[in-house]
């Protein structure tokens, strides 16, 4: 199946975007290294770290929920957003929500993909809770998944973080999937992480 054409996206303020909360908006760009053990299914196998190498963010799995559930959590343990896949969803839709918990009241975004199918190319669509026709998309991923080459764009297609591969000898012996992701100015970067998560799991299965 072909992918479609772009959507128009909707027109919010590239100079800032907050979505999960002020405190993770930085006045300079933000380096993060993120690091996800292959082959395991423990908490902690999905790790974010800063240049310091200190955990900002690391991902809890929910092994006894009905539907595919994650929780993303600050250094101090602290749940910070929550997702679920949704049920019967064409385009493998997936819902992030504040906190820990799936309250309908609580949905921040969502994220789907713009085809049915897709392989070599990435291509992800997002809407915030606040887009409830979902007519225009408010953010964008592209690139490739296989090579962690994406880039995410805000509602003017301005680039607002970037994805690259760490290729590391020490990663593919210890069976880590090790890359990087550069936030701009002013963006939210617990939301990319969070779009990351996400990402990360569409592209698992």
């Amino acid at each position: 199946m072909a992918e479609t054409s772009d959507p128009p996206m909707a027109n919010t303020d590239a100079n800032r975007v907050e979505v999960i909360g002020p405190q993770f908006c930085a006045p300079y760009a933000i380096d993060l290294s993120i690091i996800k053990k292959v082959m395991t299914l423990k908490d902690g196998a999905f790790q974010v770290l800063d240049v310091n190498e200190n955990v900002v963010f690391s991902v809890k799995g929910m092994v006894f929920s009905l539907r595919e559930r994650r929780v993303l959590v600050d250094g101090d343990g602290t749940p910070l957003v929550t997702f679920q896949q949704k049920l019967l969803s064409a385009h493998n839709r997936w819902q992030a929500f504040r906190g820990e918990g799936t309250d309908p009241k609580q949905l921040l975004f969502s994220v789907k993909k713009s085809a049915l199918l897709q392989f070599m190319k990435t291509k992800l669509y997002v809407y915030l809770a606040t887009n409830t026709k979902e007519k225009v998309c408010d953010f964008k991923i592209e690139g490739s998944w296989m090579e962690k080459s994406c880039v995410i764009y805000a509602s003017n297609s301005t680039e607002i973080a970037k994805m690259h591969k760490k290729r590391t000898a020490s990663s593919m012996l210890v069976g880590k999937d090790n890359f990087g992701v550069t936030v701009s100015t002013n963006v939210d970067f617990a939301f990319i992480v969070a779009f990351i998560v996400i990402l990360d799991e569409i592209n698992e299965e």
